[in-house]
């Protein structure tokens, strides 16, 4: 015979408020497709935890969670956490680790690491100047280039930096360093070093799981439809959007693969894993001098045609792209791009050819 269990009246109803709590929380992300803010919560696996600013109690993090300045986030060992930060730049949070976000603006954008091991995967046109500012108990550094950069936390010992691939400026010496170099920081010393072979094909968990996920960034990316777009477009004035060097494009929630993923304004921006974001807000360039139109029978990066064929919303098309800024260009100098001529790429960084390996900054000795 088949029992029969039967819950309280009061139970019941804190477990519904409870799951409408969760998919409200879910469908407010959905509601704003469109963001330019950092400090989302893109993805988690494993056990994490945030505490807010000035609160010593940890909570679960969420995939919801939106971090503000002061927030901390930290992880178990099995623990991993992506961070939105400037768009097209995310922060990868490995184990046994934890982070301070001290500003979500994205003019004074700061990072702190406090513990444990950190990836950051920065997104950029050739040539773009970023300000993505990150600091460690042992120093404070700025990622200037589009890039891989890895750091690695022990508090009372040292911090290690590894740039595989972009250019960081260390804060105290003004000092560039570009890829291809590891940088160890002590309480009294700092010493830099080209990576060898066997430091060049290191790649742990972590790194792999960030491989996969900008791969699975740039897929959310070309999985944006024209459709999923122009309704977008419709409920937010991205154009108000100040189009600086942190400014070239916007998150975007895909519903359909649950995470944001980077829509650029411009046409021709690539992970620095290999990827393209083949889908941007304006179409490539048929440069007439003040827009962009999209020629007649055309396609747009993610191998549709051109709905509407004009530069208007109206009709299904996209809007004509604003004029570029008058310093620094969209373009990568590949198919698609403009701006910049193409230049010598390094293959072990994948970067432009270096002169050196360190330069200083104009005017240092």
């Amino acid at each position: 015979m088949r029992k029969s269990f039967y819950l309280p009246l009061s139970i019941l109803s804190i477990a519904l408020i409870l799951c409408c709590s969760v998919v409200g929380l879910a469908q407010n992300r959905e509601r704003f497709v469109i963001s330019a803010k950092a400090g989302g919560i893109n993805a988690i696996t494993g056990s994490a935890a945030v505490a807010s600013r000035g609160d010593s109690g940890w909570q679960q993090l969420m995939i919801t969670d939106d971090l503000n300045s002061g927030d901390r986030v930290r992880t178990a060992y099995d623990g991993r956490v992506e961070i939105l930060l400037n768009p097209g730049s995310y922060l990868r949070l490995g184990g046994n680790s934890e982070v301070e976000l001290l500003d979500n603006s994205l003019a004074n954008l700061e990072v702190r690491l406090l513990r444990g091991t950190a990836i950051v995967e920065a997104t950029g046109a050739d040539g773009l100047e970023l300000n993505i500012g990150i600091s460690t108990p042992h120093t404070r550094l700025a990622i200037v280039r589009q890039g891989l950069y890895r750091l690695n936390v022990v508090p009372e010992d040292a911090t290690e930096l590894i740039v595989r691939k972009g250019r960081v400026i260390l804060s105290d010496s003004h000092t560039k360093v570009k890829g291809g170099n590891k940088v160890v920081f002590s309480a009294t010393n700092v010493s830099v070093a080209k990576l060898n072979k066997e430091e060049k094909k290191i790649q742990d968990d972590v790194e792999v799981w960030s491989k996969e996920r900008g791969k699975t960034l740039a897929k959310a990316n070309s999985r944006i439809t024209d459709r999923m777009l122009s309704s977008a477009l419709t409920s937010y004035n991205s154009f108000n959007y100040p189009f600086s060097n942190r400014g070239l494009g916007v998150w975007f929630f895909n519903s359909r693969l649950g995470c944001y993923t980077f829509l650029p304004f411009f046409y021709g921006w690539g992970s620095p894993y290999g990827s393209s974001y083949s889908t941007s807000i304006y179409y490539p360039p048929a440069y007439t001098g003040s827009t962009y139109n999209p020629p007649a029978g055309g396609s747009n990066g993610n191998g549709q045609p051109y709905p509407g064929g004009g530069g208007g919303t109206s009709g299904g098309g996209r809007p004509a792209a604003p004029n570029p800024p008058s310093s620094g260009g969209y373009g990568n100098g590949g198919s698609g791009g403009f701006g910049r001529e193409p230049r010598m790429i390094n293959p072990e960084t994948g970067n432009p050819a270096p002169r050196k390996n360190l330069e200083k900054m104009p005017g240092q000795p």
